[in-house]
């Protein structure tokens, strides 16, 4: 059996960043930093081809955490939401504390549109996170 060849990398990160990263990791039962960055860098490979190649239709979900105190934010996301209404079958909103949102948007269609959609909420000032998963 041979061994995966490895690189070793430096990267600069911003401590708070690092130091919830090492909690976290450490809560999922890490035993190193190198397996959870691997780990992690796989799960954005995996999870942006679908954004980047995936053509013809599919199914999938957007998940997306936004501040809901930016003025005119929940507004203009349900907007572009109209915008691309065939490729949405259903949205549920969770209020998950004073500040922030999460919306679940359940899509079927063509790829191309779903990758538009998912382009367009995230762009938005205010939203914080979003994953399209398939």
């Amino acid at each position: 059996m041979s061994k995966t060849q490895v690189s070793r990398i430096s990267i600069s990160v911003a401590s708070d960043l690092l130091r919830r990263f090492d909690d976290h990791i450490k809560r999922l039962g890490y035993e190193n930093r190198s397996k959870a960055v691997q780990d992690a860098m796989q799960s954005l490979v995996t999870e942006s081809k679908w954004m980047c190649e995936k053509m013809g239709k599919g199914v999938g979900a957007i998940t997306m955490v936004y501040s809901h105190s930016v003025k005119g934010l929940e507004e203009e996301l349900t907007d572009i939401q109209h915008q691309f209404e065939e490729a949405i079958c259903a949205s549920m909103h969770v209020h998950l504390d004073e500040e922030n949102c999460l919306e679940i948007i359940a899509v079927r269609g063509s790829a191309s549109d779903v990758r538009d959609l998912a382009q367009e909420l995230k762009t938005r000032r205010g939203v914080k996170q979003l994953k399209l998963a398939n």
